[in-house]
């Protein structure tokens, strides 16, 4: 759903969750932590976000991360297993 005010389009929360296949608790759970921006509630209580804030959702949840390199030495205590 998108909604019009005072020129500025809004897109629907659930929407953009759909539109990126994430969980509803996945995006509250960013929400809630900051990493995603907290958008604007509506009358009837629903958020919405604008074209710019969807933008920065979007880079957040198609970001990539190289894995760190710990889990080397756990795979070396499983290793040793008799």
């Amino acid at each position: 759903m998108e909604i019009r005010i005072g020129g500025i389009k809004y897109i629907a929360a659930t929407d953009i969750i759909k539109q990126f296949g994430i969980s509803r608790q996945t995006f509250w759970r960013w929400r809630q932590s900051g990493k995603i921006p907290a958008g604007y509630r509506y009358r009837d209580r629903r958020v919405f976000y604008t074209e710019r804030e969807l933008d920065e959702i979007r880079q957040y949840a198609n970001r990539i991360e190289a894995l760190q390199q710990p889990y080397e030495q756990q795979l070396s205590l499983f290793n040793n297993r008799k």
